[in-house]
């Protein structure tokens, strides 16, 4: 398999299709719908974890070619036969599809991912292990603790003040910034500190 090409898809207002009902389904439903989609579910049997989510849900078998109503499209149904079928249409129509731990049926790969506010942390080993995948996601969560929310929001801040006063924020030096104590004092509740500190690392950089 060629190396992929990481995006972050923006899937809110969007309509989703995920065929299956089981454990593995619920839980691509459960993400989807976390992120603002209009989800969608067609199941031959539905079971108590994807109902409790109170998405529409349609027990039947796939139909050939639905996924044309759709913009993406999550095969969860454990038969390679009806994930390929879904895959196949996907391409027809120009419908981006997910075979769960199903590479070949898959037009894009789903990552681990590990969240904290706006922070999204993204793993993927080209579905080769989906269990690393997990496994390394589950350690970088335990290391985004809620100083690095604090952390981003003040970032953010100091970004948007950098625009409104004509600079172009690329041309900061984020990198000496980040690599201060800003952190150190935000994990001590010294945040007005944290942020001179942020404001003296860029104004050096922008002269």
């Amino acid at each position: 398999m060629s190396a992929l090409y990481p995006v972050a898809l923006m899937v809110e207002g969007r309509r989703c299709l995920v065929i299956g009902g089981g454990p593995v389904a619920a839980r691509k439903a459960e993400g989807l719908r976390a992120c603002g989609a209009e989800v969608h579910v067609v199941a031959t049997s539905a079971g108590a974890e994807i109902r409790a989510l109170g998405v529409p849900i349609e027990e039947r078998p796939y139909r050939r070619g639905e996924v044309a109503g759709y913009w993406l499209a999550i095969a969860a149904t454990g038969d390679h036969a009806v994930n390929r079928a879904v895959f196949e249409d996907g391409e027809a129509a120009g419908v981006w599809v997910n075979g769960a731990d199903d590479p070949a049926a898959c037009s894009l790969m789903l990552p681990a991912v590990a969240r904290r506010g706006p922070i999204t942390v993204a793993v993927s080993t080209g579905g080769r292990s989906p269990a690393l995948a997990a496994w390394l996601r589950a350690r970088f969560e335990s290391e985004l603790g809620p100083e690095y929310e604090v952390l981003a929001e003040l970032l953010n801040q100091a970004r948007e003040e950098l625009r409104a006063a004509g600079h172009r924020s690329e041309e900061a030096d984020w990198r000496t910034a980040l690599d201060s104590d800003m952190l150190d004092l935000i994990r001590a509740g010294q945040i007005a500190r944290a942020k001179e500190r942020l404001q003296s690392c860029l104004s050096s950089s922008l002269g």
